[in-house]
């Protein structure tokens, strides 16, 4: 049985700061081995009316951790702990 992706990212079709978002995102989880993983909002009235105006969203372990932009540092020290 695999491990759930310790990284989701929130985001819509065409949005160009999700586009952004799914670099870092893919980037620094490659970095450190993490798995991750990315769900649209658009067939979920539920996750549009919550995270619309903030997409991309990130969760990190299950807690929201960032939105609208994605900091590759923020994430990094998030997944690993550091201060």
């Amino acid at each position: 049985m695999s491990e759930s992706p310790r990284v989701l990212l929130l985001g819509r079709p065409g949005c160009h700061l999700c586009e952004d978002a799914r670099v870092v995102v893919e980037t620094v989880c490659a970095e450190l081995g993490v798995g991750w993983a990315e769900q649209s909002i658009v067939d979920d009235p539920e996750l549009e009316r919550r995270y619309g105006e903030q997409i991309p969203v990130t969760f990190v372990d299950g807690a929201q951790h960032d939105f609208w932009r994605v900091d590759a540092d923020r994430l990094r020290r998030a997944l690993t702990g550091a201060l």
